[in-house]
């Protein structure tokens, strides 16, 4: 049996969760104006995963770096959902 499948779904699966908040504490904390740091990390770690020889950590590093990417759309609606009341805005922000 073949658990290497299984354990990258659970990984994608706990990277996908993660992220959900992190937006929306970045958003709460920061504002959208964050939005380069999640290209660079991104595109840094995608590019990382064309040069990592190990497969299994280099879908990782190309998940996570794909859900960096993501998230900056994530972040531009997070701030619309704010807006519609949905979240708290920031007072000291």
């Amino acid at each position: 049996m073949h658990f290497e499948g299984l354990a990258m779904g659970v990984i994608v699966f706990l990277i996908i969760g993660i992220f959900h908040p992190v937006v929306i504490k970045v958003e709460y904390y920061f504002g959208k104006k964050v939005w380069p740091t999640f290209f660079v990390v991104g595109w840094g770690f995608v590019i990382w995963s064309l040069y990592t020889e190990n497969l299994f950590f280099s879908i990782f590093l190309g998940v996570f770096g794909f859900s960096c990417l993501w998230s900056i759309g994530e972040l531009i609606e997070q701030e619309g959902r704010v807006k519609k009341g949905w979240f708290p805005k920031n007072p000291n922000r």
